[in-house]
């Protein structure tokens, strides 16, 4: 929960999170269907489906009209109207797979587990078995208090890809039934193909939990933090396990398995770009299944990001429960969204709020220091870093991204002893990061310093990254900076392949294309670099090489680097 005062200041901040989207129905169907058909390409779910909604009022017999209502409704989490227009729709067109998705959830929902599985039939694929109607079904027999019947639907699913998610949904629904001796044989062989997966670790831990063996639930989850430290959901686990408690299942109704059989399906899927559609319907029906998956919210809200409908993510964010342990991160998220949409105010004073509602969170931490690093608040953004480094709990080598930071803060504030010091630590902590070796390799060959190993840093961080225009141009910058020029003309033609339009790497290729007397080609490179929008104190000094060309030797300092961060 919030604490008090800072909890006060959090809540006048999320008043924000809701951004105002005004728009009104016209009095012409037409009209309306326009407006519906634009608020669909443009994925503004909410537009969408109000638009949908009163143009089939004008004309409900529609079919066509009625479909699109009806996705419109589900894609923005309307069920009674997404239930209701499934209905009307199923009346004229009763092979239409959503309607009968729909209206098997529908079911569901009521306890019609017969009724669900005629649906569910009817959305079949065209492949002999549909992957999701299986499961499905399966979860229809569990409703029916049928586990034999369940666990042979789900048998019917086998070859490679499948066995995971055959044995994963076997084992929930043995535990639904307190089948020990069937659920512990599903997991085990679901944990001697997968153990990264943060769901099944979960649902397993939850499982050993609830047997009475916290000490192996423990382990479990022990070791997926020194993999993965510090998820909250595995430091929230651990706390009740040390505190006694037994770990409540994750599914603990055949209605929440059916939801979690849809929600698995885009979180395997990572819910594919051009796919946002379908992956919307299935967790928005999830999420009436299931509501207490606050996974399927996060995967939701990933999507309105990724489609660019910000202010319904964020507002997604802030339906997750004070108390979850996702909460904080869900604070975060909508906080770097109101940055992205420009209320720069609000997402620094919502930000703030959060840390101090949270003063030993290193997530909201480390996202208040990388708010103010982007602003050029370098002298903030050490103090914020500092301050989660020092937090407890955290494994060691986990810090080295705190460290990189830290060190290009340090570095913009020209401390560069502390910079230094921070990236050598990054480095001991995590040897082969091609930013940070970049980082550093390149500093030193700036400063004449450390050459052999610089040059060796920067071979790696090329070798590690082939593909990263700027890395790629931080060697060829520093084959120039040494006089090397046959060499650096090499790398930066490289660089301008990967980053044809970044000014800096344009500009970079001019200077080294004039070293080797290539200068009608130098001087169109500058003349791109100058046209690309580069930083402001940059530009002087590119016209001014467009119009005098160089002195006849490099100066120290002549360049700025691309460094990243």
């Amino acid at each position: 929960m919030l604490q008090c005062g800072a909890a006060a200041a959090a809540a006048q901040a999320r008043e924000r999170f809701s951004v105002a989207r005004p728009f009104e129905v016209g009095e012409s169907s037409s009209g309306n269907i326009l407006s519906a058909i634009v608020a669909n390409e443009e994925r503004d779910t909410l537009a969408a489906s109000t638009f949908f909604r009163e143009a089939l009022r004008v004309d409900p017999r529609n079919k066509d009209l009625a479909e699109r209502a009806m996705i419109a409704a589900l894609a923005n989490g309307n069920f009674p109207e997404a239930f209701d227009l499934a209905g009307k729709v199923l009346v004229q067109d009763r092979k239409n797979p959503v309607a009968n998705l729909t209206s098997g959830v529908d079911a569901m929902l009521q306890h019609k587990w017969a009724k669900a599985r005629e649906g569910i039939a009817k959305d079949g694929g065209e492949t002999p078995i549909d992957v999701k109607n299986v499961l499905l079904t399966a979860w229809t027999y569990a409703g029916e208090k049928q586990e034999r019947r369940a666990l042979q639907t789900l048998d019917q699913l086998r070859g490679e890809g499948l066995s995971t998610l055959r044995d994963y949904h076997a084992a929930l629904i043995a535990n639904l039934f307190g089948d020990k001796v069937e659920a512990e044989k599903r997991f085990k062989s679901v944990m001697s193909a997968d153990r990264t997966v943060l769901r099944l670790i979960d649902a397993y831990g939850r499982f050993l939990s609830g047997q009475g063996d916290n000490e192996a639930a423990r382990r479990l989850y022990k070791a997926f933090d020194e993999a993965v430290p510090g998820h909250p959901l595995v430091v929230a686990a651990l706390a009740e396990i040390d505190s006694g408690k037994k770990l409540q299942p994750i599914v603990s109704s055949a209605e929440e398995g059916a939801g979690e059989v849809l929600y698995g399906l885009v979180a395997l899927g990572g819910g594919r770009p051009g796919e946002e559609l379908p992956s919307l319907i299935y967790l928005r029906l999830s999420q009436a299944l299931a509501p207490r998956n606050e996974l399927a919210l996060f995967t939701l809200a990933d999507i309105y990001e990724r489609m660019k409908q910000e202010e319904s993510a964020i507002q997604l964010y802030d339906s997750v429960p004070e108390t979850s342990p996702l909460r904080v991160n869900a604070e975060v998220q909508a906080s770097l969204l109101l940055e992205e949409i420009g209320k720069k105010k609000e997402a620094a004073e919502h930000l703030q709020a959060v840390v101090d509602a949270y003063p030993r969170n290193a997530d909201a931490l480390t996202a208040l220091a990388n708010l103010q690093r982007s602003r050029k608040l370098y002298d903030q953004a050490v103090d914020s870093y500092t301050r989660a480094l020092a937090i407890d709990g955290t494994p060691e080598k986990a810090k080295w991204l705190l460290y990189y930071y830290r060190g290009i803060a340090n570095e913009r504030r020209k401390n560069w002893p502390a910079a230094e010091a921070d990236l050598k630590k990054a480095l001991e902590l995590n040897p082969d990061q091609a930013s940070v070796l970049n980082y550093l390799g390149y500093s030193w060959v700036d400063q004449g310093a450390n050459l052999d190993e610089a040059f060796r840093m920067l071979r790696r961080a090329v070798d590690l990254k082939s593909r990263d225009g700027y890395i790629v141009d931080s060697l060829g910058w520093a084959y120039y900076r040494l006089g090397r020029y046959e060499d650096a003309v090499r790398e930066l033609e490289r660089a301008i392949d990967l980053k044809p339009a970044d000014p800096v790497v344009n500009d970079h290729l001019g200077d080294a294309y004039w070293r080797v007397g290539r200068k009608l080609e130098a001087q169109f490179q500058w003349n791109h670099a100058r046209d690309l929008g580069p930083e402001p104190d940059d530009l002087p000094r590119i016209l001014d090489k467009i119009k005098n060309g160089l002195v006849e030797k490099p100066v120290a300092g002549e360049k700025q680097i691309n460094r990243g961060g």
